[in-house]
């Protein structure tokens, strides 16, 4: 880990500049925090952020409230066939990103989906790459790839809780939603809060969706989000240093988001 991070903390305090007039090569100068300056005064990578906020306000409320469902669902003492749902909504994560991408593309696709067909049969109509659409469009293949993992997660915290506690409160006369939210959610509090970091931090690294997508859907740039700015400014702009330079400061913002989100849940956890 160490060397990777140093190797891009040298390149970002250089910069790639002609030589003589302009002919031949180009040579590395030294431009301290120049690059870090840049990339904070682009606009692209200010929006990006922007971008990632707005996913984050969709994303996470329904990772995190879907996952937990499925798992309540999945423990209630009225659920059958546990082994066979849990495999179910685990599958779509043993799908490799790129390819869970492609194949959301395609059924948002018209002319080619199911889903628009079963739509047009209905008499509805959605562009799913639309400027008001494509956000959410992007939630629910994200988080139909990622469910099923933190559901095994909250489901296996699940299975920690004694089952004294959940048959007091049966006894105290709590239904099952009641005992849900007032028995066993509480006692995983650990997991939520661990599920909810690890969902932030791959949120703001979010890339394979939109670059996935933006083929189709005019609204995405190919900068929309900082990682796609990151990767447009080294491979398509060959400007390493200010690709360095984004990278840190990305990995800065998640380690200040996960201070945040690890100080809350443990106000949470200890409430």
């Amino acid at each position: 880990m160490l060397v990777p991070l140093g190797y891009a903390a040298h390149l970002s305090l250089y910069r790639e500049q002609s030589s003589g007039l302009g002919f031949g090569g180009t040579e590395s100068a030294f431009s301290g925090l120049g690059n870090y300056a840049r990339a904070l005064s682009a606009p692209a990578f200010q929006d990006g952020f922007l971008h990632i906020a707005m996913y984050c306000l969709v994303y996470i409320p329904v990772m995190i409230g879907g996952a937990l469902a499925l798992a309540l669902l999945i423990d209630s003492q009225m659920a059958r066939a546990k082994r066979f749902f849990q495999l179910a909504a685990f599958l779509p994560h043993a799908v490799p990103g790129l390819i869970a991408a492609i194949i959301w593309v395609f059924l948002y696709t018209p002319g080619l989906s199911p889903i628009h067909q079963f739509l047009g049969w209905l008499g509805a109509e959605i562009d799913f790459f639309g400027s008001d659409a494509v956000l959410f469009s992007m939630v629910n293949a994200v988080a139909w790839q990622w469910i099923g993992y933190n559901m095994v997660i909250f489901y296996a915290a699940l299975q920690a809780v004694p089952r004294e506690t959940l048959e007091a409160s049966t006894i105290d006369g709590a239904g099952a939603v009641r005992a849900a939210w007032s028995v066993k959610i509480p006692m995983i509090r650990p997991a939520v809060v661990l599920t909810t970091l690890f969902t932030c931090i791959g949120a703001i690294q979010l890339f394979t969706e939109p670059e996935t997508f933006r083929y189709d859907a005019p609204g995405l740039s190919p900068e929309w989000s900082p990682t796609m700015f990151i990767y447009q400014a080294a491979f398509s702009k060959h400007d390493y240093g200010l690709a360095a330079a984004a990278s840190l400061i990305l990995a800065l913002v998640g380690v200040v988001l996960s201070f945040v989100v690890t100080k809350l849940g443990n106000r949470w956890k200890n409430a």
